[in-house]
């Protein structure tokens, strides 16, 4: 992958009040490259998933520090991490099957389903005791 021709991090503490503000902040610095309102929409979408997966599972009780990273390349490419140092995920594979979930009756199932549906490629790197890593890839069309 190349260099990216733009890049921004933002560290939130894992509170929902959050979520909102890191959805847009990506959507905003991503308007850069001109995307359609359904991509910005399609990015805003994943990024409150990832995020609201660290409040609710990596950190459950508590309150820690999520990291967002957001990189723009010259092909119209948008990278986003999103990092917690959390509880971490055992078993990734089942983690990202629809319906599996540790939340709880009150919780779907579905965060990763709908981070994949938003977007081009989701990578998931997890540690238990160590936090887990979200990479979202999406291109945006030519304009």
């Amino acid at each position: 992958m190349n260099s990216p021709v733009n890049e921004t991090k933002i560290t939130l503490l894992s509170r929902s009040c959050n979520e909102s503000y890191a959805r847009v902040a990506a959507a905003a610095f991503v308007a850069q490259l001109d995307p359609t309102v359904e991509e910005l929409g399609d990015i805003k979408t994943a990024v409150s998933e990832a995020v609201t997966n660290c409040i609710v599972h990596a950190y459950r009780d508590e309150i820690g520090p999520v990291t967002i990273t957001v990189s723009l390349y010259e092909d119209r490419r948008v990278r986003i991490r999103v990092r917690d140092r959390g509880c971490g995920i055992a078993n990734v594979r089942q983690a990202m099957q629809p319906l599996f979930t540790t939340g709880g009756e009150e919780r779907a199932g579905l965060g990763f389903a709908v981070m994949q549906s938003f977007t081009d490629r989701v990578r998931v790197r997890s540690a238990p005791g160590r936090g887990t890593t979200v990479t979202l890839e999406k291109t945006l069309q030519k304009r």
